[in-house]
């Protein structure tokens, strides 16, 4: 076998391997981390920065001399098995079994896994050759890729790292992983991604949650319950509570009140502002938007019959990118409160899936309803009431006992449920 066409071969899988680290090190840094190198005087920032503003133009170089010279070094080796056997089959089979092996371990894996491992020194060092290869080669490299695109359906070559949502979602768990970022901005990320696919319905304020006041009712009795309840914006019904013909704001009733005390006698509505009415069908992002163009913080949600389904607020939907935000006057009970030998009190609202993972179930869905009071008042046949007791089954042939606790609001409705587990063959009885 030639000495000479071995050493080229060897050369060439040297380069090509070089260029696989610069692959995997630019794909690695950010136009920002070359930024972040060039303010702390890190060597050869400048050439890296330059890099970093044009990526897909010196991946494209890298990619392009890493294939060249795998293929010539398949090339070479093939000749020199060629020159040795005589045989061409023998020759051909020996030279694709060789450089599987070379291109897989030496420009795959060895490279490609340095390259992550230190993505900066690899870009930074990688500059100094792909900025004066890429002058030589001038158009070359995109001029392939645009010959590629042709050749390609959908939209070819794309510019960047990602090719989907799920992708970047996946590099964010890596950050997380890697302590780049704390875990709860990984959260906040995810929440950005899952608003986009969030309809207003699952975040509004359910109307049967909603404190509201009748349109003949006085200034004074509206600032009273705005008081009394700690909202600052009120709904205002008209025939009935399905039927809201707009909003009282706290700061208005205040200044009316401010300005003349004769006013409190005044009915609420000469102090309602007009309500904005938004379908429950409505993503929450688009929504979102809408309401910070409009300047306008709260929005009436009309179900499909043209019925009102709740109200949703600004805070509901930020509330879903950064989890629940409370005050001084809230007194939010917690979703979920251990009691100890798997007992556990849960408000009312809980979703049946959280129900499901408090006992161990990795998934626990019921097509009827959705919350832990919802699966009550199916097992009950009727509106729980404080007390009201039921038994359920769950997939896995376990059974819990639901107890509605104390009721409250207007309409005595339940806001807590005890939760225990009953025995392996309970009487299904309900109180």
């Amino acid at each position: 076998m030639s000495v000479q066409l071995v050493a080229g071969a060897v050369a060439l899988v040297v380069v090509a391997w070089l260029a696989a680290c610069a692959e995997a090190g630019l794909a690695r840094v950010s136009s920002f981390r070359a930024e972040e190198a060039v303010k702390s005087g890190r060597r050869g920032s400048a050439k890296l920065a330059q890099v970093a503003a044009d990526p897909t133009r010196y991946l494209n170089v890298a990619l392009l001399v890493r294939v060249a010279c795998e293929m010539a070094a398949a090339a070479l080796v093939t000749y020199a098995f060629l020159q040795e056997t005589g045989e061409t089959w023998a020759a051909l089979l020996s030279a694709i079994g060789v450089m599987v092996l070379v291109s897989y371990v030496a420009v795959g894996v060895s490279p490609r896994t340095i390259g992550r491992q230190h993505p900066l020194n690899t870009a930074t060092a990688a500059a100094y050759v792909l900025l004066p290869l890429a002058r030589i080669m001038g158009p070359i490299p995109s001029l392939l890729i645009l010959i590629g695109n042709a050749l390609t359906p959908g939209k070819g070559f794309r510019r960047g790292p990602f090719a989907s949502e799920a992708e970047l979602r996946a590099m964010v768990d890596l950050a997380e992983q890697e302590s780049l970022i704390e875990d709860d901005e990984r959260r906040m990320v995810h929440s950005v991604f899952e608003l986009g696919d969030t309809l207003v319905r699952e975040v509004m304020v359910p109307r049967t949650d909603l404190v509201v006041i009748e349109r003949y009712k006085t200034i004074r009795q509206a600032l009273t319950l705005a008081l009394r309840s700690g909202f600052s914006r009120i709904p205002v019904t008209g025939e009935s509570e399905d039927d809201i013909v707009g909003i009282v704001y706290l700061k208005d009733l205040v200044r009316k009140t401010h300005i003349s005390r004769d006013t409190e006698s005044d009915l609420v509505s000469t102090a309602m502002r007009p309500a904005a009415f938004v379908p429950d069908t409505k993503n929450a992002g688009d929504l979102l938007r809408e309401m910070q163009q409009e300047r306008n913080h709260v929005a009436v949600v009309i179900d499909e019959y043209g019925g009102t389904a709740g109200i949703v607020t600004i805070e509901d939907i930020l509330e879903e990118i950064v989890g629940e935000i409370t005050d001084e006057y809230d007194r939010e009970l917690p979703p979920v409160e251990d009691l100890g030998d798997d007992r556990h009190r849960v408000t009312a609202r809980l979703d049946i899936t959280d129900l499901g993972e408090l006992y161990g179930l990795e998934e626990y869905d019921d097509e009827d309803v959705e919350t832990v009071g919802g699966l009550l008042a199916k097992a009950l046949g009727r509106v729980p009431i404080a007390g009201a007791s039921a038994v359920v089954r769950l997939p896995d042939d376990r059974t819990l006992r639901l107890t509605a606790e104390a009721a409250a609001g207007r309409r005595n409705k339940i806001v807590t449920v005890l939760v225990e587990p009953v025995g392996e063959d309970p009487e299904k009885e309900s109180v």
